[in-house]
């Protein structure tokens, strides 16, 4: 049997934050699936993580050490995004073989219980050269900057050799050879335009009237589109989510509200958000100047457009303006008067940061936003939460 074991090592997730505080870089969406299920479904494999000694080590978590069963392991860099030429390439490795990408560094390692010579230490001496147009996420805005080439990567992996499903004659579809329809999807009155990029629409995903879409987008399984929402590429909407107003270039994960009128534009929304009525980023300076973005390692350049950037568990008031480039931790209940500061950490009651949010109460709401999907939080949850709060 062979499986997967995603590394975090030397893919820096500190500058992934806020993203990466609740979850491993490889359960980051980009697309239409999540780094860990594109290479799922590539290599057709079950995955695990590599047990990195932290705080986020959980159940699916594997120790390379005498331990190992005799089966066969592809250690892959977490923030790796699988290409078809790379999947090729991994699919003949052999064991004390690792591909090096571009000439550059080993990114995918392949080995047995033979080549472990220590704890985590493995060895593997030949490499195998692969030249691709890599794809890499380093920093947050990644996620959104490189959005447009995930989704089409991932429409291509998750459609072959599938039949779409079809929508009524009510509904407008521009080049509908590159829009996929999974089943129970129902919508009526609605125009997907997919001349520019593919458009995925998962299973039980509800397309209320009014709905325009432009490719590519992505929108997951059981999610409502509201009347006269306006999607433009290249925006991912995640499983069970219900957004409205006008989103462009964003990738909103898993469960979080977007539901009311409001422009959110190049910007990366986490898992349970909820954006008030009215909520809207800039996502571009006045003078058409480089923005510059908060990270660990101090503050960045990311380029001419960014806009929110937003961790887990984070809510808006309504009627809240977000400044250009600006990084919300987790956690967070936003609200105040004028533009947000551009840095927000972690559990703030307002959006200056200077009071906290009470952890109780914290994981109360939580609970409370969970209970309308019909959800509740899990000891694990729990157990990052905790962590996150004591120390970052």
């Amino acid at each position: 049997m062979s499986k997967i074991i995603f590394t975090e090592e030397f893919c820096k997730p500190e500058n992934l934050h806020p993203f990466t505080l609740t979850r491993q870089i490889q359960d980051l969406r980009i697309g239409i699936l999540t780094i860990r299920e594109k290479w799922e479904q590539g290599l057709k494999m079950t995955s695990y993580d590599k047990f990195e000694d932290d705080y986020k080590d959980l159940e699916k978590c594997i120790r390379i050490d005498d331990s190992l069963v005799n089966d066969t392991y592809y250690l892959i860099h977490g923030n790796l995004l699988p290409t078809p030429n790379l999947v090729k390439a991994v699919k003949s490795l052999k064991a004390g073989q690792f591909i090096s990408l571009n000439e550059g560094q080993g990114v995918v390692y392949c080995f047995t219980k033979n080549e472990v010579k220590e704890y985590h230490k493995i060895e593997v001496n030949k490499a195998i050269p692969v030249k691709d147009e890599a794809i890499s996420i380093q920093f947050p805005w990644d996620i959104f900057q490189k959005n447009a080439e995930a989704i089409r990567l991932d429409f291509q992996l998750v459609t072959n050799k599938r039949k779409s499903a079809s929508l009524s004659r009510t509904n407008k579809l521009l080049n509908p050879k590159k829009i996929f329809i999974e089943k129970g999807v129902i919508a009526e009155h609605v125009v997907i335009n997919a001349t520019e990029g593919p458009v995925y629409i998962g299973r039980d995903v509800r397309l209320m009237e009014g709905t325009i879409i432009r490719g590519p987008v992505s929108v997951g399984q059981g999610s409502v589109l509201k009347m006269g929402a306006r999607i433009y590429g290249a925006s991912t909407i995640g499983p069970g989510c219900v957004v409205g107003g006008e989103i462009k270039n964003s990738v909103i994960f898993s469960n979080s509200n977007k539901a009311h009128d409001g422009y959110l534009g190049d910007a990366v929304i986490g898992e349970w958000c909820n954006l008030g009525a009215g909520t809207s980023n800039s996502n571009m300076k006045n003078n058409a100047g480089t923005i510059r973005i908060w990270t660990s390692d101090g503050y960045l350049e990311a380029g001419k457009k960014c806009g929110v950037l937003m961790g887990d568990y984070t809510k808006t008031a309504i009627n809240t303006s977000i400044n250009t480039g600006t990084v919300i931790g987790v956690c967070c209940n936003v609200f105040g008067n004028g533009l947000t500061p551009k840095f927000i950490p972690n559990f703030s009651w307002g959006s200056e940061g200077v009071k906290r949010y009470e952890f109780e109460k914290a994981i109360e709401d939580i609970k409370n936003w969970k209970s309308l999907k019909q959800q509740n939080i899990s000891v694990n949850e729990l157990s990052i939460l905790k962590f996150i709060f004591e120390n970052y």
